[in-house]
């Protein structure tokens, strides 16, 4: 029952954060790339929300993302805009290419996905060694502020078929001497009074 960015997850993150949506961070990474020649990674691409602008800008950059579901929908993105785009569905930690890449990019904090000290330090040096010579890793980190344990939430969408889907938030762990913060998000979809599809 429990799963990891899957359709439910996908569909509200698209939702929630459309195409285009940006904190600044999508102009971020096209400034910081404008004299990249060679090749990017994005490493936790999801569906595309910065690789794709970046792929507009004429930046040649790859996706990999963990979520086939995310994938799914960055496949379909890109085709409805044309775009020719090269995506991997693997683990950051410990992906295998043949390549090697100019730089490497995490955007949304989503290295902070990664669990422990020691798989972090492990998936810093393993994206190390796909990096050219002057090769640059540039990513997005965030220091939570909001460490209380009891924290709870309810958020809804509206989908285009006339579903509701409701996420509710239950944080079950703060743990601030491992740096470690651990929620159980349920993701219910609705339509005309019935549950029709469910995600932990």
């Amino acid at each position: 029952m429990y799963s990891s960015y899957g359709e439910l997850c996908t569909e509200v993150y698209d939702l929630s954060k459309p195409l285009g949506y940006s904190v600044g961070d999508v102009e971020f990474y096209l400034e910081r790339l404008s004299n990249i020649k060679g090749k990017v990674l994005e490493v936790g691409c999801g569906s595309g929300r910065v690789l794709i602008p970046l792929l507009r800008a004429g930046i040649d950059i790859e996706g990999l993302d963990n979520s086939a579901a995310m994938m799914d929908s960055c496949r379909r993105r890109c085709d409805e805009l044309n775009l020719a785009a090269t995506l991997y569905n693997n683990e950051m930690q410990n992906f295998s290419l043949t390549k090697k890449y100019d730089a490497i990019i995490i955007p949304g904090g989503s290295f902070q996905l990664i669990e422990g000290r020691e798989q972090a330090i492990t998936t810093l040096k393993h994206l190390h060694s796909y990096l050219t010579p002057g090769g640059r890793l540039i990513m997005d980190l965030f220091i939570p502020t909001d460490l209380n344990v009891h924290f709870t939430s309810t958020r809804t969408w509206n989908t285009a078929n006339h579903e509701v889907i409701i996420l509710e938030e239950r944080r079950t762990e703060v743990n601030i001497l491992e740096q470690r913060i651990v929620s159980l998000l349920k993701y219910e979809k609705w339509k005309e009074g019935n549950l029709i599809q469910t995600e932990l």
